[in-house]
């Protein structure tokens, strides 16, 4: 592998068993696809680059996703693009044909120097606080202090988990629990966050 990282080589060591295979073909395909990719770690998952970045993969308890930076304007004859791809085992996998295609549509793309057109995005807007968690935040200094210093994005989490409870019981359960998490300091999607 000409442009492997160690880096990528210590997040693929350290992925759940079940996702070591698929990273390993993934990656592979990238090489073999455009022996000048480049590999990198952003926002703490491996990427491939050639050009500008051509896609980001991260293995996550259950499965393993792929995105390519530029799906929307990609080529998708399989229907594999719409989400993100997303494999629980080495069988989910496209063939290296489809994978291999896939992959040189992005490197074109990054070649001929198109561009994804992106809104700008401003702050995010606040959510309205549900009286139930400003209560409740009354009640917990830690989880006070944790739901002020984060982002408002990150507030937004916690504000539409609890909100879009359809039971009371679910909402007060969702309460209990973001006070818990918060206590602990973490954020709403914690477990996805490589950090826990």
């Amino acid at each position: 592998m000409k442009k492997g990282s160690a880096e990528v080589d210590r997040y693929i060591e350290s992925a759940p068993r079940y996702a070591q295979p698929i990273l390993k073909r993934i990656r592979k395909a990238f090489h073999q696809a455009q022996p000048d990719v480049v590999e990198t770690i952003k926002w703490r998952a491996p990427h491939f680059e050639h050009n500008g970045v051509l896609a980001g993969v991260a293995a996550f308890k259950s499965y393993v996703g792929l995105n390519f930076w530029k799906a929307k304007l990609m080529r998708d004859p399989e229907q594999l693009l719409m989400g993100g791809m997303s494999f629980k085992s080495e069988d989910d996998l496209p063939t290296d044909k489809v994978l291999l295609a896939y992959i040189r549509e992005a490197v074109r793309l990054n070649e001929e120097g198109t561009k994804v057109e992106r809104k700008p995005s401003g702050p995010a807007k606040a959510e309205k606080m549900p009286p139930d968690l400003a209560a409740a935040l009354k009640k917990s200094a830690a989880a006070r202090a944790t739901f002020e210093k984060f982002p408002q994005s990150q507030k937004n989490e916690y504000i539409v988990w609890i909100t879009e409870a359809k039971q009371e019981a679910t909402r007060q359960k969702r309460v209990a629990t973001a006070i818990e998490w918060m206590s602990e300091g973490k954020p709403r999607n914690w477990k996805y966050m490589k950090k826990w």
